[in-house]
């Protein structure tokens, strides 16, 4: 019976207890810190103790339903033991079911929440796509996984725009990058880093042989105003007139802006001098703010890296660690067919996969992580 699982097995279910404990009294001490003056106006410990709050709200809301599946099966048999009434014996046994049913499930879900979670995870991301091995038709794979992720994002309901795009020859791009902005965006697109393979005939191709090429695609947690220190003094601001297409106001107004800036690698000590562009607007002070947020992000990626090798050696998963050299995906269009090599799971839906309906496969993905924490974890 399920039942004798949940309260015999090898102190599973004190340890469980021994883990909750305490949390319902941290979530009404956070619940009174966030509405004091004090810590309103530190926004930076607001921010944290406001998702923190966020976080533990789930968690003690399942911890709540977790106790009161206790007490109904404990009552239940108690009634069972001590009841001769064939009618509330009979609503003591399915209580004593329901209970028993939804109890280890609810277990399952309650310790994942107990993992600590990736603090980047519900940060916004800079999604950086570039064409690998295999010329023109490395650059034209790139726009194709860039068209991809722009149609998956917008039916998760988050908003892209594009901060950079070098274009390629026969099409594509060389390079582009964007900017994702909603819930939980980095905890999400993470699983997208890595290498992606492609084996097609190409459209450059005359002679119909099947070419196989990839692109690399880099996916970083957006830095927030207060995760890096700049100082915004020691930037030094260009502006130049824009090119492409755009009419006449991009020949005649300098809307593009340059910023430079010295910064000490803290791996190496050395200053180095960071130079970005951004053209994406006509708007001068955008551009800026975009260029801005960018800079950020930049340090912010260097100055953690250590943090995110620390991850991922700690949680040793190979489904999301980051890797930006990992053979991650292979997208066989002869066959029809996406192999993700992480967890050789292989669907054949390759044209709505590219159309942006990638959800199944990073919900695959995440299942498996989640299975390699629940194993690592004393839980």
């Amino acid at each position: 019976m399920i039942v004798n699982n949940v309260f015999s097995s090898n102190m599973a279910e004190p340890t469980l207890l021994e883990r909750l404990d305490g949390i319902e009294g941290r979530f009404e001490e956070i619940s009174t810190l966030i509405t004091d003056p004090a810590v309103i106006a530190d926004m930076k410990r607001y921010v944290r103790l406001s998702k923190e709050y966020k976080d533990l709200e789930r968690l003690v809301g399942a911890t709540r339903r977790y106790k009161q599946y206790l007490d109904e099966i404990e009552e239940s048999k108690e009634l069972l033991a001590a009841e001769s009434d064939p009618e509330m014996r009979e609503m003591a046994r399915e209580q004593l079911d329901a209970a028993s049913e939804a109890l280890p499930v609810l277990e399952e879900e309650i310790k994942l929440m107990l993992i600590p979670a990736d603090p980047e995870d519900s940060k916004n991301a800079i999604l950086e796509i570039r064409g690998g091995t295999g010329g023109d038709e490395a650059a034209i794979f790139a726009g194709d996984l860039c068209k991809m992720y722009m149609k998956y994002c917008e039916s998760r309901g988050w908003n892209v725009a594009v901060t950079s795009a070098s274009e390629g020859a026969a099409g594509g791009f060389k390079e582009v990058v964007l900017s994702v902005t909603g819930e939980g965006v980095y905890g999400i697109l993470k699983y997208e880093s890595g290498v992606h393979r492609v084996q097609r005939v190409p459209a450059t191709e005359t002679q119909g042989r099947v070419h196989t090429s990839a692109a690399t695609v880099a996916v970083l947690p957006e830095a927030e105003a207060f995760d890096v220190e700049i100082n915004e003094g020691e930037i030094k601001w260009d502006t130049f007139r824009s090119g492409g297409a755009g009419g006449q106001n991009v020949n005649k107004v300098e809307s593009g802006v340059r910023l430079r800036y010295m910064w000490k690698n803290p791996n190496t000590g050395v200053a180095e001098e960071i130079l970005i562009e951004c053209t994406e607007t006509r708007d001068q002070p955008k551009n800026k703010e975009r260029a801005l947020s960018r800079l950020r992000t930049f340090i912010y990626d260097k100055e953690h890296q250590k943090y995110l090798d620390d991850i991922a050696s700690r949680r040793k998963t190979l489904v999301s660690t980051g890797d930006r050299s990992a053979k991650i995906r292979t997208y066989n269009y002869p066959q029809g067919r996406i192999t993700d090599h992480r967890i050789n799971y292989t669907i054949y839906n390759l044209q709505a996969f590219v159309d942006g309906d990638i959800q199944d496969v990073i919900d695959h993905l995440i299942i498996a992580e989640n299975a390699e924490k629940l194993k690592a974890s004393e839980l």
